[in-house]
């Protein structure tokens, strides 16, 4: 999933030590989308991301992220997981397609000349 907007705070970094000995840590921010009902989503970097992801407040930002519930002592969490961030508008630009059934300037009335399908002489299973 994907969200764009302006980030309006970044939290500190925190982290801790797993059960089995392993180091991690997350960053959560927060992001206020730009529509008439504004809304705010807190999210977080895991791990390295957090490095690779550099993000300051009043950055527009669009965050590509998944969701993720879990169930502890029988209450549900629910964890905005991001995996990819990039400045709005930084995206590789694309190229408009070709309109097809745009007019052409190679005939009048802005019609083009019929391709040409005839055979050169090569064997087709075609019935015609």
């Amino acid at each position: 999933m994907e969200i764009t907007g302006k980030i309006i705070q970044a939290l500190p970094e925190v982290g801790g030590t797993s059960r089995a000995g392993n180091a991690w840590r997350k960053r959560e921010y927060v992001l206020e989308t730009q529509e008439t009902y504004p809304k705010k989503v807190c999210f977080n970097f895991f791990g390295d991301r957090i490095d690779q992801y550099p993000m300051q407040v009043g950055d527009v930002m669009t965050v590509s992220f998944d969701l993720e519930s879990r169930e502890f002592n029988g209450r549900w969490y629910t964890d905005v997981r991001a995996w990819k961030a990039e400045k709005a508008g930084e995206s590789a630009p694309v190229a408009p397609a070709a309109d097809p059934f745009a007019p052409s300037a190679a005939m009048p009335g802005g019609y083009s000349a019929p391709a040409d399908i005839s055979s050169s002489g090569a064997d087709t299973d075609l019935p015609f």
